[in-house]
């Protein structure tokens, strides 16, 4: 009996037409065009929504996660198709949102339409629900022989057939002749007990040489801001004698805003490696360990909407909940 796997269809390059897409013709469509997917598994398909994924955030995370919980029982793996712009965000969200789910949900996409020359959507499509039928209990990205952590995950191109990286963590499967997966995939034994909400209400901030205080000050204390990810330079460093900012980060904690501090570089945020973070902890600011930016905010989207006090999401945000940290 082959097994089960349910394809969620969001929009994107992969299954781009001319035409609105018919939920009655949709699987038929990608078996016709990629035969192989029915001898590889039982294929049913959902499309939750078409949308440019530029346009994909905490609503259809949320209804993803509904349905996947759902029919969590139903299939043995989940195949959602998506646009590359915001696959890592939506990868991170559901990496939280799904916790102990105990199944593989694998995104993947393509940078060239299904009916292209030299598309790269059959392969994506195919090695994608191949995992999905993996003892894989992970979100995860697929994409160019390669499936990745999907929270530790970044878009890294827009032209290359590779266009996923994953900084700090070595792929979760590799698909050559033979699919040789990682001794590192998760396996937690945790009850499932998902967590479909996300607050957007987070600003994200970058520093820079010579930025002004006043500026950050003015910024980050927008009405309807509840909290800030701050990239600082480094292991987490910020000025300290020239243009302060931690002076600022302090208040904006003591009146109630989350403030995380991650890196852009590889490595972790460190704070007290250096005397330019020391300042970070005294003002209560988050260390965000090696997390990459979309883990960082889709993170503090669902604490913020799943956590009443500070020091409940502080909690949550410092944890390793699916291999972010």
């Amino acid at each position: 009996m082959k097994p089960r796997v349910l394809l969620l269809h969001t929009g994107g390059t992969l299954g781009m037409k001319g035409t609105p897409l018919e939920p009655s013709g949709y699987a038929a469509t990608l078996l016709s065009a990629v035969p192989e997917l029915s001898k590889i598994a039982e294929i049913e398909s959902q499309i939750v929504a078409n949308l440019d994924s530029s346009d994909v955030g905490p609503a259809i995370w949320g209804e993803i996660t509904r349905r996947i919980a759902t029919h969590r029982e139903d299939f043995d793996g989940f195949v959602i198709v998506h646009g590359t712009d915001t696959m890592a965000y939506t990868a991170s969200a559901l990496s939280f949102s799904l916790r102990g789910l105990g199944k593989p949900v694998v995104l993947t996409g393509a940078q060239r339409p299904l009916a292209a020359l030299r598309t790269d959507a059959r392969r994506n499509l195919a090695d994608a629900v191949e995992l999905a039928t993996k003892d894989i209990p992970e979100v995860g990205i697929c994409f160019d022989g390669l499936l990745l952590r999907g929270c530790r995950t970044t878009k890294a191109s827009a032209h290359d057939y590779r266009g996923f990286m994953s900084a700090d963590c070595a792929p979760l499967a590799r698909l050559g002749v033979d699919i040789q997966l990682g001794g590192h995939i998760r396996r937690e034994t945790l009850e499932f007990s998902p967590k479909d909400a996300f607050d957007p209400a987070v600003l994200f901030l970058h520093a820079q040489p010579g930025l002004n205080p006043e500026v950050f000050r003015r910024a980050a204390s927008v009405e309807g801001v509840k909290a800030v990810v701050l990239a600082a330079f480094g292991t987490g460093t910020l000025p300290t004698s020239v243009n302060p900012l931690a002076p600022e980060i302090k208040a904006l904690i003591n009146s109630g805003t989350d403030v995380l501090v991650i890196t852009t570089s590889t490595g972790k945020v460190d704070f007290g490696l250096y005397k330019n973070s020391l300042d970070l902890i005294d003002a209560g600011a988050i260390p965000g360990g090696n997390m990459r930016l979309e883990a960082a905010l889709t993170k503090m989207m669902h604490a913020l909407a799943n956590f009443d006090s500070q020091d409940l999401r502080r909690q949550y945000l410092v944890e390793d909940i699916a291999g972010e940290v």
